[in-house]
């Protein structure tokens, strides 16, 4: 299946990327096209049309507001649209693109290493064989989660910003190891690496972070002196915070 960018920038990346194919690609900042298009081993174009009339997927990665101007270049020529915008729903972009297989994901940025969350709107079936491909490709770059179209966006919130929240938790957890002495390079290994073994151990625990806050914490021990200290800090308020954030914008 031959791809087609429609925007070079850091989510479009992430994606080819993650993809391992030559992507043909279009960005009104050329220069930006031309230095995607040499990393995958594809082509820059010099128009959406020309995207879309050579693409088998049309992948919109553009700015969100850019929806409808987009769709009066793209429109005309595309075989199916897959769209990862924010906030752009399965109804505005059937809209856009009548007629036409029309797919709606948001993906996390994680997907440039095959490690990426996926949220699909689910849709009724299109065409079967197309309506494979498409979720199999998307599916190649991680865990992919089909939710109703309405909870889409609430999904963003909790998955799409994550990477820099985590960013930002790695960058306290170093912090508070160099006041100890710890070098950040070294701090930075081991706080990594703990998430991510962490992440791996939660998924074979089937999700139950119970289970596993239960490992580690022996009464009255280490760890429960600072989850309590977490928890005084207001650590759920502040992610709950953040969600009412996002989404407050997101609407």
């Amino acid at each position: 299946m031959q791809i087609g960018l429609i925007g070079a920038g850091n989510m479009a990346r992430a994606l080819a990327r993650g993809w391992r194919q030559p992507v043909l690609c279009a960005d009104p900042v050329f220069t930006r096209a031309q230095a995607l298009a040499a990393e995958t081993g594809g082509e820059a174009l010099q128009s959406n049309a020309e995207v879309a009339e050579r693409a088998d997927l049309v992948v919109l990665a553009h700015k969100p507001a850019q929806l409808d101007l987009v769709a009066t270049e793209v429109a005309p020529h595309a075989r199916a649209v897959a769209s990862i915008l924010a906030t752009v729903t399965l109804v505005a972009l059937k809209h856009a693109y009548p007629e036409r297989p029309v797919y709606r994901f948001i993906p996390s940025l994680p997907v440039e290493v095959r490690q990426g969350a996926v949220v699909q709107a689910a849709d009724a079936p299109q065409q079967p064989d197309l309506d494979e491909q498409v979720q199999a490709l998307f599916g190649s770059l991680g865990t992919l989660v089909k939710l109703d179209d309405s909870l889409v966006d609430a999904a963003m919130c909790l998955m799409s910003c994550a990477p820099a929240y985590v960013a930002l938790v790695t960058e306290a957890q170093v912090d508070a190891g160099v006041r100890y002495g710890i070098p950040a390079s070294a701090g930075a290994q081991l706080v990594v690496q703990t998430f991510a073994g962490t992440a791996e151990l939660l998924r074979r625990r089937s999700y139950d972070t119970l289970a596993v806050r239960r490992e580690v914490s022996s009464p009255g021990g280490l760890t429960v002196r600072g989850l309590d200290a977490l928890e005084r800090g207001g650590v759920r308020k502040a992610f709950s915070d953040a969600m009412d954030a996002v989404m407050h914008r997101a609407k």
